[in-house]
């Protein structure tokens, strides 16, 4: 079969095509080839910066064109030459001889990949499309729905809510306090991400620039290689590596995206329970249907959709973070195809984070179903009422509001206040604790 949304294997590139086709810039195959040409070219010219070879203003300016205008028919000459060479960095390595013998420079083609292993371009050319990626894609669809969030919680903020510990009632709180705790979170998560760096190696076949050194006993290759991939590629070039770098920082970005996942999944299982609760009503849309069976049903489809694929992706960037930097002796070809899969779990990310998009535009306030919990959950003021009277010395008040109110049915605010006036209190106390109620005690 041709491939195709229908017929693809993956939902990333079947059903879920539309929603995800973004990141094939990144991802992809075709996007793979063309960060590995873009670091070949550099590296290319930043040797003629440093007087190794006369590189005219032409061949340049054609080469830069080169690499910035790669086409997919470019990346298919690559593929087809890799059938032969069965290596797809030296594939790539051939079409740009082949590149520079069509400008009439093929005297120079021997520079190209000079010294270098596969590593040294898949090492810098992968940091680089993540680093796109993070900055381009990830970054701003997090920020995104926090801020999303953030404007939910302003617009809620004075709307008073039962709070439920252990799913229990407990003291009250409000909604857009709730909605900031994730907010924040998101906020603290996101500036530990900013503080990993983006770091890659490059130092030939076993880290230790042995080709460029015994070719150039007395240059300086260290210095020109921290220049090169800071200043050329911006990145951080690892100081000891193997043949691959370690992966240390990368396994440390899926980490700080494995605990955003978490904390998305926790606020995902949050709206979803005050849905539940009728604390949200849902937007319809006309001709959706939410169960096959029950017409009246509509679903928080939304939010379910997204803690799945928080899940999945959570799975692959914990065996992503676990596996890569563990390599045998000075490099094992493992990583080469799990590297390969480091777009799918950013995908699935990026889908969780559309569906609660999507499901947070969707929300409507139930301020009554809120107000109703509150209406019959008055001891859960006991807390305040038990609190002052500690401040008034009154003997043993916990003890006092535990035989009230626990495990009682029905205790109302008329009930709450018959309690209050059979105190031995001051009338000013009596009248204070009377103007305690579940709607306006929530705190600062």
């Amino acid at each position: 079969m041709q491939l195709s949304p229908l017929t693809a294997i993956s939902p990333i590139d079947g059903r879920y095509h539309k929603s995800t086709s973004q990141l094939a810039d990144y991802f992809s195959e075709y996007a793979l080839i063309k960060y590995r040409l873009r670091v070949e070219t550099a590296y290319f010219i930043f040797l003629s910066e440093k007087k190794f070879f006369k590189l005219d203003a032409k061949t340049k300016k054609a080469l830069t064109e080169m690499a910035d205008n790669f086409s997919m028919e470019d990346a298919e000459t690559i593929k087809e030459t890799e059938k032969t060479t069965n290596h797809d960095v030296k594939a790539v390595e051939y079409f740009m001889k082949g590149k520079l013998d069509a400008m009439g420079a093929g005297s120079l083609k021997e520079w190209v990949h000079f010294g270098l292993t596969s590593q040294d371009i898949n090492n810098t050319a992968v940091p680089l499309l993540w680093k796109d990626a993070i900055e381009q894609e990830y970054l701003p669809a997090i920020l995104n729905i926090q801020q999303q969030l953030y404007k939910l919680a302003v617009k809620w903020k004075d709307i008073p809510m039962l709070a439920r510990t252990h799913g229990q009632p407990a003291s009250p709180t409000r909604l857009g306090k709730e909605l900031m705790v994730f907010v924040e979170r998101i906020e603290n998560q996101v500036q530990l991400f900013s503080y990993i760096p983006f770091m890659g190696k490059f130092g030939g076949a076993t880290g230790n620039f042995n080709a460029h050194h015994v070719a150039y006993p007395k240059f300086n290759w260290l210095k020109f290689a921290d220049e090169f991939i800071e200043s050329k590629l911006g990145l951080q070039r690892q100081q000891y590596t193997t043949q691959i770098e370690h992966y240390d920082t990368l396994a440390a970005h899926f980490d700080a995206i494995k605990r955003i996942n978490t904390i998305l999944t926790d606020l995902s299982r949050d709206i979803w329970s005050y849905i539940s609760m009728d604390y949200f009503k849902q937007q319809t849309k006309k001709g959706e249907i939410g169960s096959s069976a029950m017409p009246h049903k509509v679903n928080p489809i939304d939010f379910e959709n997204a803690e799945g694929n928080l899940g999945i992706a959570n799975a692959l960037l914990e065996h992503l973070s676990a596996k890569l930097p563990v390599s045998r002796l000075q490099r094992d070809l493992t990583d080469s195809t799990v590297l390969r899969n480091i777009g799918v779990p950013v995908a699935h990310t990026i889908l969780a984070i559309k569906s609660m998009e999507k499901g947070m535009g969707k929300l409507i306030l139930h301020e009554e179903k809120l107000r109703a919990d509150l209406e019959n959950n008055w001891p859960v003021v006991a807390e305040a009422i038990q609190t002052i009277l500690r401040r008034e010395n009154f003997p043993n008040p916990y003890e006092a509001l535990k035989e009230l109110t626990r495990g009682k049915i029905a205790l109302d605010k008329k009930a709450i206040h018959r309690f209050i006036d059979g105190l031995k209190i001051s009338t000013a106390v009596k009248k204070e604790l009377k103007n305690i109620s579940p709607y306006n005690y929530f705190g600062v």
